[in-house]
């Protein structure tokens, strides 16, 4: 029992490491003088296309069919990966005006909000844990992008689209704990890539005719691909259910520290101690929020496909 929990553990850290990686890459690929639309379009098709090729090879279990397990199914998974789309591509342009460290604490921003709107669909109001664990949030992310600092200038347009991509990421998060759960989960991640993919084709579609870049898929689709679309969602998939979601979300928030450290190491972007004390900060509160979560799975013995009364604040993630 202890050597499942280590090994699941490790799978979902490695998993959340490799999303921390993402936006680094991405600004590395800026520098170079890549554009959205190629970072974004490279990463979602070859994540497509890889994860698709994976799913060929998937062991098929015959059960009963489900009204939801047809086309209606597929549909809402699709256009349930829209937001998914959308939360890639604020978040990279979010990146391109702000530091990696500002944008992933933006990013994480989506942990308040899901509060929010479980809140609003389950009309049940928060917790004292919960509406702590907010507050100490909002706290750590003042601190985090350093706004303190009078001799710093805030680019509002990087920062409008961090919250941009919360809101959808959020959106994502909903999504990803609560449709067609019943479907294996490199099935669910297939489907919502694809529809990740037809908004990003919807919305670059001009950039496609004009001066798009090929080189892109080579130089960093296919990097971007494997650390943001095809890796994180196979060892999510194999850790979470060793661990449970409470676990799962606590060790999942490795992405932020990951996130600022690869910007810090390869970026050379200043991070000052406060700016670290409000990461902690955030860490925290991801932990506090899921701890009680992890005692009762723990308790329980329980593994959750999906989280329908409680998926706020937990990093469950198929790509982005």
């Amino acid at each position: 029992m202890k050597n499942n929990v280590l090994k699941g553990s490790i799978l979902v850290a490695l998993g959340a490491g490799s999303y921390g990686m993402l936006a680094t890459f991405v600004k590395m690929a800026y520098q170079e003088g890549f554009s959205t639309a190629e970072v974004t379009l490279s990463q979602f098709s070859l994540g497509f296309a890889g994860l698709f090729i994976l799913s060929l090879f998937r062991k098929r279990n015959p059960g009963p069919k489900t009204e939801m397990s047809g086309i209606t199914g597929i549909f809402k998974l699709v256009v349930a990966g829209t937001s998914m789309g959308l939360t890639s591509i604020f978040y990279y342009l979010a990146v391109k005006y702000v530091p990696v460290s500002v944008g992933i604490v933006l990013l994480m921003q989506t942990v308040w909000m899901g509060v929010i709107l479980e809140m609003i669909l389950y009309k049940k109001a928060p917790g004292p844990r919960k509406i702590v664990s907010v507050f100490i949030i909002l706290i750590g992310t003042i601190l985090a992008t350093n706004v303190l600092n009078q001799s710093i200038k805030i680019n509002w347009t990087g920062f409008g689209w961090g919250i941009m991509a919360a809101l959808t990421y959020t959106a994502t998060m909903y999504s990803s704990n609560n449709i067609a759960l019943h479907f294996p989960p490199k099935k669910r991640s297939l489907y919502m890539i694809l529809g990740g993919l037809v908004i990003i084709s919807f919305v670059f579609h001009s950039s496609l005719n004009r001066g798009f870049s090929h080189e892109i898929f080579l130089r960093w689709g296919l990097l971007l691909s494997l650390f943001g679309t095809v890796v994180p969602p196979l060892l999510f998939t194999r850790g979470m259910p060793l661990i449970g979601m409470g676990l799962g979300a606590i060790i999942a928030s490795i992405e932020i520290p990951v996130a600022v450290l690869m910007a810090s190491i390869w970026l050379r972007e200043p991070v000052t101690l406060l700016q670290w004390l409000g990461v902690i900060l955030i860490l925290f509160a991801v932990i506090l929020m899921n701890i009680r979560k992890k005692l009762i799975d723990h308790r329980r013995g329980d593994i959750i496909p999906g989280n329908k009364a409680g998926w706020a604040g937990t990093f469950i993630k198929t790509g982005i």
